[in-house]
């Protein structure tokens, strides 16, 4: 049997908590499928300050290097937001990523029906959304050089940068997935105004020609936040560079009804990183209100993307669904007043439905 060495980053604030309840999820998955995981945890971002003072420690480095796939929690701490640059937890998220080399990071938006009425949007908008946005990751204004404060703090710049070939290597993700789904692409700019969308867009456009079967139409970035409320179901595969994703992702929150339900994949040409989207969310960290789905969904991509196992990735997505559909809620999905099941007791739930040969439809109150 093939040991798969999964790096487990818990990360800060929430991070851990829902983390756990990730390993239970795909523990629960390789004792269904018979397959062996060897899970090993290491510190990133503010726990790695704490641990070794560095965000990204060596310890770290040399666990991701060996992985064959990355979980991460959430990093972020505001006692660390005033640090120098280089101790903040988000730079240990950056060098993870740079080290991991991944580059296009997918953001599935699933609206579940069992949630159309946790979202503000009214349900005749909801059914049947399903979008995949594809974000690039290494280019963009986080990335590009020059960058920093004048020696008063009175001025600062970020430099906004890409090159052809990092567009165009992200831009055939999002033309591959879309043949896999209904062969819509929607690439997002501001090529109106800057320069760089302007090269984003005719490198778009060129790589496009090489995918006859996919449908290829461009919206600036103001014109797609708006639609991805008002007619989400428009959308199919969403193709952004680097800051623009990571806005309209959060936007898409919107659409599902909590960010806690939302998981992300981040790919390149070795080891991916898996994590959900939400942050650290400090305020709620060590209460056992977080919601853990995004993470175990997470989970589900990390068996799909990372190491090419489909079916129990949708053991994994089915068991989340099926809890829904029986009326688990956790607090931020749950209606005012309604019981709420905290973090752990959420993934003990859906780690028993993964565990399920035979998955009953039976209503079970939360």
């Amino acid at each position: 049997m093939k040991t798969h060495s999964i790096a487990v980053l818990p990360g800060d604030g929430i991070g851990p908590e829902v983390i756990a309840e990730a390993e239970r999820a795909l523990e629960a998955a390789g004792d269904r499928f018979g397959i062996d995981f060897t899970l090993r945890r290491f510190p990133v971002g503010a726990a790695g300050v704490a641990a070794a003072g560095d965000p990204f420690p060596e310890e770290t480095r040399a666990a991701v290097a060996r992985a064959d796939a990355v979980l991460l929690g959430a990093v972020g701490d505001p006692a660390l937001d005033q640090a120098p640059r280089h101790l903040r937890p988000e730079s240990g998220l950056l060098a993870l990523r740079a080290q991991l080399g991944v580059y296009a990071n997918l953001r599935p938006v699933a609206v579940f029906p069992a949630l159309v009425d946790r979202s503000p949007l009214k349900a005749d908008r909801l059914e049947g959304v399903d979008v995949l946005i594809v974000r690039e990751l290494t280019g963009g204004l986080y990335y590009g050089e020059p960058r920093g404060r004048d020696a008063g703090g009175a001025a600062a710049v970020n430099t906004l940068r890409y090159t052809a070939a990092e567009i165009k290597r992200v831009a055939r993700v999002a033309f591959e997935a879309a043949q896999r789904r209904r062969g819509h692409v929607t690439s997002v700019d501001k090529a109106n105004v800057l320069e760089v969308s302007q090269l984003w867009r005719e490198t778009v456009a060129r790589v496009g020609r090489d995918y006859p079967d996919v449908r290829l139409d461009h919206l600036y970035v103001d014109t797609a936040a708006m639609r991805l409320v008002a007619d989400p179901r428009a959308f199919d595969v969403l193709l952004t560079e680097n800051m623009f994703g990571d806005i309209l992702s959060d936007e898409a929150a919107v659409l599902v009804g909590s960010l806690g339900l939302l998981p992300s994949a981040s790919l390149g040409e070795g080891a991916g990183l898996f994590e959900p989207i939400h942050g650290s969310a400090p305020d709620i960290a060590g209460r056992d209100v977080a919601n853990p789905i995004g993470a175990i969904a997470t989970v589900a991509l990390l068996l799909r993307h990372g190491l090419g196992l489909a079916e129990p990735a949708g053991a994994v997505e089915r068991a989340i669904s099926l809890a829904l559909e029986q009326g688990a809620r956790t607090r931020d999905i749950a209606e005012s007043g309604a019981p709420a099941l905290g973090t752990r007791e959420m993934g003990e739930r859906i780690a028993g439905l993964i565990a399920q040969e035979r998955q009953s439809r039976a209503s079970v109150a939360p």
